[in-house]
């Protein structure tokens, strides 16, 4: 038996039969017990905040049956869109905060946290949700300093002092009521951009795509077919359209380029190698940019991007940055779940196989050494540049809700 401190605690550990002195290292019987009892604690934390939430948004049925009915709905994965999502979230929050009766800044920012949390845990990849909720955190804060270096200062522009002088956390005692309608004013004009996000991408068109190109797309993305027919209103390009088995939507997607008038071929997912010679540049959409640069998509798109760094073809990702995350992933299952296989392998085809595991996952996870360039509604960025892109949208000290 051996011990080995750990945040300033000494725990009972195991030593393995490795070899004289140079065995594995496991947790005792008592650590064991103690790392079950800290997880099985903070499990119970957060089922009583989540009750207490609820009990306490019950004063105002109204807000109560909003948020259930949204929590059901993603639940349900009856809410496709993105931006409807994010926009719906963002309409939630602010009649929270617009109706509900809340005294202080810190209280404000537990609520919105609380209710966040909970709208997260009702369908965790979504990201966009969170990241809504970032936003409103972000966009609290960043009120409730204003009016303090306003009253401290007698104006609430920003110099060289202020942002100096500004503090890491926020004033939590400070009132509320003051800022709330520039607040609400705030989550607006955030809900506003999200209904305008795809026309100042769509502007941008003509500055990466030429004339007789040949763009490679895949899976299904409203950003991505409103920025090719934005480009295709001047010049005259072709589109290939990967499939993106098993869900097929790629079959969707190339119609709405035919009817647009655009060229458009419909390839195999296993053609895609073969075709990226004569392709001059690949542009996909994303369900989440990570903070480290890389991007969720479509289950298939990590074989895309190696299939263009392989022959030197421009990977390009379109999206707003309401899909901006300020997470980490670390491999392919971080952020991923796993679809009925049913859509790969029949029942009647699974009966004459034996010991056949069959996986379906929903995403791939694109790392950044493979992405070129984001166009975002606010410009194009290299996926070095993200990190300043948090720092301008969120708080660090809302990255972890």
């Amino acid at each position: 038996m051996a011990s080995k401190v750990i945040g300033g605690r000494a725990v009972a550990f195991e030593e393995g039969t490795g070899g004289a002195g140079g065995g594995d290292v496991v947790p005792g019987p008592s650590a064991v017990r103690m790392m079950r009892s800290k997880s099985h604690m903070a499990h119970l934390s957060e089922k009583e905040e989540a009750a207490g939430f609820r009990s306490w948004l019950e004063a105002w049925p109204t807000i109560s049956a909003q948020f259930e009915d949204f929590t059901t709905k993603l639940k349900r994965r009856q809410l496709s869109s993105q931006i409807q999502i994010a926009i719906q979230t963002g309409t939630i929050l602010r009649n929270m905060v617009g109706t509900c009766k809340i005294n202080t800044v810190g209280e404000t920012l537990d609520r919105v946290r609380q209710m966040g949390k909970q709208l997260i845990a009702a369908q965790p990849l979504e990201f966009v949700v969170g990241n809504m909720v970032r936003r409103v955190l972000y966009t609290i804060r960043e009120e409730a300093f204003t009016a303090k270096a306003k009253k401290r200062l007698g104006f609430a522009g920003t110099s060289l002092q202020t942002i100096l002088d500004k503090e890491s956390t926020t004033d939590r005692d400070a009132a509320f009521k003051p800022i709330r309608n520039i607040v609400l004013e705030g989550i607006s004009e955030a809900i506003d951009e999200l209904d305008n996000m795809s026309v100042p991408i769509a502007e941008q068109a003509l500055e990466h795509i030429h004339a007789n190109e040949v763009i490679l797309t895949f899976g299904k993305s409203t950003t991505v077919e409103e920025f090719l027919k934005a480009a295709a209103k001047r010049r005259k390009f072709e589109v290939i359209v990967v499939e993106t088995a098993p869900t097929f939507v790629g079959h969707d997607t190339a119609l709405v380029y035919a009817k647009a008038g655009i060229p458009t071929t419909v390839i195999n997912d296993s053609a895609v190698f073969a075709i990226m010679a004569r392709v001059n540049k690949v542009i996909i959409g994303a369900q989440a940019v990570m903070a480290n640069g890389g991007l969720i998509s479509h289950s298939g798109a990590h074989l895309l991007a190696l299939a263009a760094q392989y022959h030197s073809v421009p990977f390009v990702c379109v999206t707003g940055l309401l899909k901006l995350c300020p997470l980490y992933p670390h491999d392919q299952d971080t952020f991923n779940d796993l679809l009925s296989p049913t859509a790969v392998l029949s029942f009647e085809e699974a009966d004459v196989m034996d010991a056949v595991e069959v996986l379906n996952p929903e995403f791939d996870y694109v790392p950044p050494k493979l992405v070129d360039l984001f166009v975002t509604n606010a410009y194009g960025v290299q996926p070095s540049y993200v990190y300043r892109l948090l720092a301008e949208y969120y708080s660090p000290e809302d990255y972890v809700l």
